[in-house]
């Protein structure tokens, strides 16, 4: 099994950065396809970003692009989601995604990943 606990969430001006991290256990971080997901009230459940094992390449929705940044550090069994010029749009509960086993470079609908962490709060203020 794989455990993943995000941190870094909290409540930030319109135009500021906040930097969000997920810690992973229980598997060789390494062989793990990440992403990050958001989901605001009353909304389904979005890609925001994702990575492949090695880090090498990266996806980012039309919406973050240019704005956010994914990376990993295997070492520390630990994804970011780097978030600059934050819009109250961009306010949800963000969750990473782990995924096991797979071909593609990178995954990015929520059914495709096996493990989630319990989400982390960004709220945007206007």
């Amino acid at each position: 099994q794989v455990q993943l606990v995000e941190s870094g969430g909290g409540l930030v001006q319109a135009g500021g950065s906040l930097r969000v991290s997920c810690a992973a256990s229980g598997r060789t971080f390494s062989n793990l396809y990440m992403g990050w997901f958001r989901q605001a009230p009353g909304k389904e459940r979005e890609s925001v970003a994702a990575i492949t094992r090695t880090g090498s390449r990266t996806y980012y929705a039309d919406s973050v692009k240019g704005r956010f940044t994914i990376s990993r550090d295997n070492a520390k069994n630990t994804v970011y989601l780097q978030m600059n010029s934050l819009k109250p749009e961009d306010t949800a509960v963000y969750y990473c995604a782990g995924r096991s086993n797979g071909g593609l470079y990178y995954y990015t609908t929520p059914n495709e990943y096996n493990y989630w962490g319990q989400g982390t709060q960004v709220t945007v203020s206007s």
